[in-house]
């Protein structure tokens, strides 16, 4: 089913089988404007722009990936499922809720906890725990390590709420089991990656602290930003 619902491009061949994917669209175009050689888009539906070009002379896509579990589970699904796309790489921002974690730390996701629904379609009758994929896991780690960034690997929680009815007191009881951060979009990620036999990983930047409520400035959100997309794509080059 090509072009599938939310993607227009044409054929498999116009995205690659690596995927960074920002929440934002903009970024998916800042992405391809500042690292990508002869980057060409594939996608404009929605608003949901997707581009495709070379890095250091692979061929790697970006796109965008819109906000929350269902709007990740879908784009992600079509990616895999319908243009053949092997890996997708989350590059995003998160909330700090672990004590050591500071703003514009790294924190790649090796597992992702979630207080969403999500994983009740596929029928498991316990609890489903989606871990990312340990290669493309540890090619991060490695490029974390030679950029000499702040990293930390470990559990997240994707949430479905970002303005929530009440207190910060049930994301104490997460930080208590080791979480580190909270977001929006990596237990779906890593889940649909799962369901279909690919491969996932969710690299993001603290961009504010829950429990102090501190925030990074807009100048550090884009130096954080830039950090991390180069990790992903230093990543991505020893992927097959």
């Amino acid at each position: 089913m090509i072009p599938t619902p939310h993607i227009e491009a044409s054929n498999a061949e116009k995205i690659a089988k690596t995927v960074l994917m920002p929440g934002d669209p903009l970024r998916a175009k800042f992405i391809a404007d500042s690292f990508l050689e002869g980057a060409t888009q594939f996608n404009g539906v929605r608003g949901m722009l997707g581009f495709t070009g070379r890095y250091k002379g692979k061929d790697v896509s970006v796109m965008g990936s819109g906000m929350g579990i269902p709007s990740m589970g879908i784009y992600a699904y079509e990616l895999f499922k319908f243009y053949d796309v092997e890996n997708i790489i989350r590059v995003g921002t998160a909330g700090g809720i672990a004590p050591h974690i500071g703003l514009r730390d790294i924190v790649i996701a090796q597992g992702a906890c979630t207080d969403s629904a999500f994983m009740n379609q596929y029928g498991l009758g316990g609890t489903f725990a989606p871990l990312a994929d340990y290669a493309l896991l540890e090619a991060a780690v490695k490029s974390s390590r030679n950029a000499g960034k702040k990293t930390y690997i470990g559990n997240v929680l994707t949430s479905d709420v970002f303005y929530g009815d009440g207190d910060i007191s049930g994301m104490e009881n997460w930080r208590k089991m080791g979480v580190l951060a909270v977001e929006m979009e990596a237990a779906g990620l890593y889940a649909t990656a799962a369901r279909l036999g690919k491969k996932a990983l969710a690299i993001i930047t603290v961009s504010d602290l829950v429990f102090t409520h501190e925030q990074t400035t807009s100048q550090e959100r884009q130096e954080g930003f830039m950090d991390m997309v180069k990790i992903a794509l230093d990543a991505q080059i020893d992927i097959r």
